[in-house]
């Protein structure tokens, strides 16, 4: 790893490759462009608004996050990406109704100069959408050395210095590791043979690896997730990070149950379920792929809550998650959660979140935010899973004997940490207990 003077500037043209333009993809790159011409503000967003201190409090030193670290400027980005639909990034956003005709307009003639490569697809792992727009070969290694060339080719034609890869596409269905996925020469000819246990996603993290380009996993997909494809991030030295966006009814598990852990306060329950109408929700409409998700937005309460630690408090709790598809809400996702909780002496109480969120607009800074810093992340030499970027998922990568963490203000502050070990400034512990000592 490098740090401090060392790290390589962001400098020349950064390509931003999605596969799946879909709502969240068509919301990221429409609020980008709007935030260029100076029409938005990027709220949300880490790496444009986010500020970190240095040194002592005293110091009275917090630069912006962007102005610290060499971070690639906006202006600099160059959108791409693969889709089973051939819509434009105009016609798309318009399908998807995230965002109102009149922040679209404004940027129409850029939005619609975007055009989707064509996708890696199989039905059998996405039930419930029907492809229009796919790479028409019958065999999985074949599509993979197609996506490398989408992505060489991308690069020599906008002239771009670098490029990332963010995963936006659907949750596909369910897949246990097995021994395909054990080696990169196992995985490679499980390619060649076609293997049922080697996706779509997995196509295209082998791909960017091949390529040397960071992959960022928004799906809750096994994916990059498997010692096949740790062993060739290792050998190419390329981050990698997922999985799943944190956003909606997850995000905010991550900010409650810390609340109740750092109080002692148990848990005997927690329902979850969840409303949407967008894509997304008719792919997990599909058992299959529910499960996928479903395996995601179960885990996170289990390691916050540590019940191995405090059996009294956490050791027997109900968790139950729904996902329900309701068309007429469209990407306007809704997130209860009714929760019972015991205090002092046992006594029972409960509390209600009703989240009526915007799941793409929770969603389109963190891809910014991901593909910024998986970018700096490769200018730093920092190969393998990206642990510091554990504050965007539901279920964050780690190395494999580590258990992952949920809470969502360690993560944050592990972010911090991280950006200033590169630095090669001091860590922030806030102990404090310098400004009292004489």
């Amino acid at each position: 790893m490098l740090r401090g003077d060392k790290i390589a500037k962001a400098k020349g043209k950064l390509g931003v490759l999605l596969p799946g333009m879909g709502a969240v993809t068509t919301t990221f790159i429409a609020g980008v462009e709007s935030i260029r011409k100076g029409l938005h503000k990027p709220f949300g967003s880490l790496t444009q608004l986010g500020t970190i201190r240095l040194g002592k409090r005293t110091d009275k030193s917090a630069p912006f996050i962007k102005d610290f670290v060499s971070i690639t400027d906006l202006s600099d980005i160059v959108f791409g990406g693969w889709d089973i639909f051939e819509d434009d990034m105009y016609a798309a956003s318009k399908n998807s109704s995230v965002l109102k005709p009149e922040d679209l307009e404004p940027i129409k003639d850029f939005l619609s100069s975007i055009h989707p490569m064509k996708a890696v697809f199989d039905q059998k792992y996405v039930k419930n959408l029907k492809p229009v727009w796919f790479k028409d070969l019958d065999n999985k290694y074949d599509l993979a050395e197609a996506l490398r060339q989408d992505i060489r080719d991308f690069k020599e034609k906008n002239g771009l210095a670098r490029v990332v890869i963010v995963w936006a596409a659907s949750t596909e269905a369910f897949i246990k590791v097995g021994d395909v996925h054990q080696t990169l020469e196992s995985f490679e000819q499980g390619m060649k043979d076609n293997h049922d246990d080697i996706a779509p996603s997995m196509l295209y993290a082998w791909a960017a690896l091949k390529e040397k380009v960071p992959f960022a996993n928004g799906a809750p997909n096994l994916t990059t997730d498997i010692p096949a494809l740790y062993e060739l991030a290792d050998i190419n030295n390329v981050p990698l990070s997922g999985k799943d966006f944190k956003t909606g009814q997850t995000l905010m598990k991550t900010i409650v149950a810390p609340g109740l852990k750092a109080r002692l306060l148990g848990l005997n329950g927690w329902f979850s379920t969840n409303i949407l109408g967008n894509r997304d929700g008719e792919v997990l409409d599909d058992p299959a792929s529910f499960k996928t998700k479903e395996e995601s937005k179960l885990s996170v309460l289990e390691h916050i809550l540590q019940p191995d630690i405090y059996p009294d408090l956490y050791g027997n709790f109900y968790h139950k998650v729904r996902i329900n598809y309701y068309p007429p809400r469209g990407d306007d996702k809704e997130g209860w959660d009714s929760i019972d909780i015991f205090g002092w002496m046992g006594y029972p109480m409960q509390i209600k979140i009703d989240f009526l969120c915007r799941d793409s607009i929770l969603a389109a800074p963190i891809l910014l935010d991901l593909a910024l810093f998986m970018d700096l992340a490769s200018r730093a030499d920092m190969g393998g899973i990206q642990e510091w970027l554990s504050f965007y998922f539901k279920s964050p990568m780690v190395a494999p004997e580590l258990n992952p963490e949920h809470d969502l203000f360690i993560q944050q502050a592990k972010l911090k940490n991280t950006l200033r070990y590169m630095m090669e400034e001091e860590q922030v512990t806030h102990l404090g207990i310098e400004y009292y000592e004489k």
